[in-house]
């Protein structure tokens, strides 16, 4: 069994901020590369930011740059993507995501295992 739980999402004002968890159970998160990635109503899923297995190489799309921090803490089996300045077209469904790589990536499409996502909503 291998799980990824995210949590932390929900509606927020623009300009605010939240913290994204993506707990892992059934393997060692630490010899997995993770990613979040995003999905709205409509559009394709697309890679938010993602990092390395011990934490050393981080990406990030240009949309969230400056904005989004994505930070891992292999001792508790958890990765965290803080999310500053949020603006209304960020409002998606969240995932994480694991592949059994040192180094991570953005395309979806790269990755194994998924979480089943938490819904992030920022609206005035």
């Amino acid at each position: 069994q291998l799980q990824l739980v995210e949590s932390g999402g929900g509606l927020v004002q623009p300009g605010g901020s939240l913290r994204l968890s993506c707990a892992a159970s059934g393997f060692t998160l630490g010899y997995y590369a993770i990613g979040w990635f995003r999905q709205a109503p409509g559009k394709e899923r697309e890679g938010v930011s993602c990092i390395g297995s011990s934490g050393g190489g981080t990406n990030y799309a240009d949309s969230v740059k400056g904005r989004f921090t994505i930070t891992r803490d292999n001792a508790k089996n958890t990765v965290y993507l803080q999310m500053n300045s949020l603006k209304p077209e960020d409002t998606a469904v969240y995932y994480c995501a694991a592949r059994a790589f040192r180094v991570c990536a953005l395309p979806p499409t790269l990755y194994d295992y998924w979480g089943q996502g938490t819904q992030v909503t920022v609206s005035s």
